[in-house]
């Protein structure tokens, strides 16, 4: 399996309402295996493999991140995070700070007083908002300074994703939710290039703060597989080498009848699957659902760990997922 578009788009910075340059890259890979794709008014991406599309398959370009949310006097920045940042596993991180005038800065998040030798709770201490900084890698010492840099309230924060890939075949990589998730939509699209088939790709960009999915679909669709990143934790079942399909999250059951065909497929198929229920989650099925889309819809998605941190899934839990939707694709094809 060749990722080297996965790699490509996950270090293409996304945070939730800075997905532009993710989102115009998603669209000239669409264009390179000879589909149309459209921007919604929000601008996620659609594509349609075919006429009339009745199956939408959906993931998410955007990612976790921050906004500057004040300079403060001694020339630092403090953040408000986009989405669920796990606060201890980005401190330490590198990251780029956008300005609207396109400059872009570097710098690394860290608690207040982070020195061990000169704060004897650096190790104990919560992390919050509150306590942390952005340290920026210019000689400023006061707000003024910072504001000469073109630096403002509102600018985004993109975090450094340390993309690696190992010869065991796991990638580790920030914002694996959901870029991860973005590639099965690429591998579907170069699959059926050429073929009129009757499903609709649809890259969200505002899953991470929960009304992605929204709405923007074809008028047509009857049925969505949401993909996602599948939780591995100690109280759950899947694997990074499998695809999960999520039985249920903590919005309610996923549709009954699409788990069932997929449970069947991925026996027929010789697909590695798992089920599971995650307590602590929801999806762009769940926002399409909850904006009263009449269609039915199913989760699934290769296993990653260590969610919202630094993320590692397995070449074979993508595979997997591209499998169980081509399967499922090509089932209702036939039958």
């Amino acid at each position: 399996m060749n990722t080297k578009k996965l790699e490509e788009l996950i270090k293409i910075d996304s945070p939730s309402g800075y997905t532009g340059k993710a989102c115009d890259y998603i669209a000239e890979v669409m264009k390179g295996y000879g589909f149309k794709p459209e921007f919604t008014k929000k601008g996620a991406v659609t594509c349609n493999l075919g006429d009339n599309p009745k199956i939408v398959i959906a993931a998410h370009t955007d990612t976790l991140g921050g906004i500057v949310s004040k300079i403060n006097s001694d020339g630092t920045l403090r953040m408000s995070v986009v989405g669920g940042v796990l606060l201890p596993s980005f401190e330490g991180s590198y990251l780029r700070i956008c300005t609207m005038n396109d400059k872009v800065y570097t710098g690394t998040l860290l608690l207040n007083n982070p020195a061990t030798h000169a704060n004897r709770e650096a190790g104990t201490a919560k992390r919050s908002e509150a306590n942390m900084h952005i340290r920026i890698d210019e000689e400023v010492s006061t707000k003024a300074d910072v504001e000469k840099l073109g630096i403002s309230v509102g600018d985004f924060i993109c975090f450094e994703t340390h993309y690696t890939e190992t010869s065991s075949g796991f990638v580790k990589s920030k914002f694996m939710d959901n870029k991860a998730g973005c590639f099965v939509l690429f591998e579907l699209a170069r699959i059926f290039e050429g073929k009129n088939i009757p499903v609709q790709l649809f890259f969200s960009n505002y899953e991470e703060v929960g009304h992605g999915a929204a709405s923007g679909y074809a008028d047509t669709i009857e049925e969505m597989i949401c993909i996602d990143m599948a939780v591995v934790g100690e109280v759950l079942q899947g694997t990074e080498q499998q695809c999960t399909i999520c039985v249920k999250d903590s919005t309610g059951p996923y549709d009954y009848e699409m788990r069932k065909k997929l449970v069947a497929l991925s026996i027929q198929n010789k697909i590695d699957y798992t089920l599971d229920v995650y307590p602590y989650y929801g999806s762009d099925g769940s926002a399409a659902l909850r904006a009263g889309n009449d269609f039915r819809v199913a989760l699934i998605g290769m296993g990653v760990s260590a969610s919202h941190g630094i993320e590692r899934t397995h070449k074979k839990g993508i595979k997997a997922t591209v499998d169980m939707c081509k399967a499922y694709v090509e089932d209702y094809i036939t039958g």
